[in-house]
């Protein structure tokens, strides 16, 4: 479970494609700290730590993850969000973040405010009963409250903290990201629709 709160901005060193799966080499901050058998959130993806050196950490996805997510994306110098799950004695200063990305985005606008950004992104329409006004979304792994909210769009306003911190700072129209909606609101929504139907 994560928060969605970055820890550290880390970058794709290599790329090894084996078979189906897809193998990350990521130079962070944090990667000397992180532990083998570790799960850890990459722009939201939780992945789980395979080895790590001096500055450097080591992540495979498998055919099935890279389907659903942008890691398919990824090469050499990529900016990926990191970020190790939530102690439970920790303050929970994002929302509640599974790891499990639900559907993948694209970046259709982006404009620079006084003092801040707003990106806007589009996403399948079939999931727009999950994403409501003012309510948390998951992009890349960072908790951000959704305004604008459309049937496949919505907007999102970046302080320069998280746009200096993250990979929103490389962000560009076209770009393909990872959406995770709330899982709270997925629970309430199943439990609507089994009421319903009974």
């Amino acid at each position: 479970m994560f928060t969605g709160i970055i820890e550290s901005l880390g970058r794709v060193k290599e790329v090894i494609n084996k078979g189906s799966n897809c193998t990350f080499f990521i130079e962070s901050q944090i990667s000397e700290e992180l532990k083998v058998d570790q799960s850890v959130s990459h722009n939201g993806v939780c992945l789980t730590v395979e080895e790590t050196g001096p500055g450097w950490h080591r992540v495979t996805a498998i055919e099935e993850t890279l389907k659903k997510t942008s890691l398919v994306h990824w090469r050499k110098d990529t900016l990926v969000n990191i970020e190790r799950c939530v102690k439970m004695d920790s303050r929970l200063d994002g929302h509640l973040v599974q790891g499990h990305i639900d559907t993948t985005g694209i970046c259709i606008k982006k404009e620079v405010k006084k003092g801040s950004w707003e990106f806007e992104f589009e996403f399948p329409k079939k999931f727009a009963e999950l994403i409501i006004e003012k309510g948390s979304i998951c992009v890349n792994g960072i908790s951000l409250t959704a305004f604008k909210v459309g049937k496949k769009k919505f907007r999102v306003a970046i302080i320069p903290y998280t746009f200096d911190h993250t990979n929103m700072q490389s962000m560009q129209i076209d770009e393909v990201v990872n959406l995770e909606f709330d899982v709270v609101g997925k629970y309430i929504l199943r439990s609507i629709k089994i009421a319903k139907n009974r």
